[in-house]
C-alpha cells in the first residue's frame, strides 16, 4: 500500500496547519479523491489527481514538477482510502442503514445579550 501522505515538521508558535483528504466510490464504481492543506488559514497546497501534481499557491514553486509525491497521493487516495472506505462501509452498514430517528438535545448559552443554540444528534 502506498504511504499516508504525511505532515510536514511541526512549527513552533501560534501558527495553524490544516489538512483534509478524503475520497468517494461511486455509485459506478469509479473513484475520486481530493487532498488540500492550509497554512494560517491560507490555502497552501492541493493535488490535482488527473494531472498527478501538486497545486502550491504561493509557497515551494519547485513541489509543482515534483510528480513523485503527487503520485504516492493519487495512489493513496484512489486505492488505499477505498480499501478503507469500503471496510469501514461494511463494519459500519447496520449504523449506517438503521431507521430510527436519532436522539437530539438542545442546548443554549447566552454571553453578551447574544444567544447561541447547539444541536446535537446521537
Amino acid at each position: 500500500a502506498a504511504p499516508q501522505p504525511h505532515l510536514p515538521g511541526c512549527v513552533s508558535g501560534g501558527r495553524t496547519y490544516q489538512r483534509v483528504y478524503g475520497c468517494d466510490l461511486l455509485e459506478d464504481g469509479s473513484t475520486t479523491g481530493f487532498y488540500k492543506s492550509a497554512y494560517d488559514g491560507k490555502d497552501f497546497i492541493s493535488v490535482d489527481l488527473d494531472m498527478m501534481m501538486f497545486d502550491v499557491e504561493e509557497q515551494n514553486k519547485k513541489w509543482e514538477e515534483d510528480r513523485t509525491d503527487a503520485g504516492q497521493c493519487k495512489h493513496y487516495l484512489q486505492n488505499t482510502c477505498i480499501e478503507w472506505l469500503k471496510k469501514h462501509l461494511s463494519s459500519g452498514r447496520a449504523v449506517l442503514e438503521r431507521k430510527e430517528p436519532p436522539t437530539a438535545r438542545v442546548s443554549g448559552k447566552e454571553a453578551h445579550g447574544i444567544l447561541t443554540l447547539y444541536c446535537r444528534a446521537y
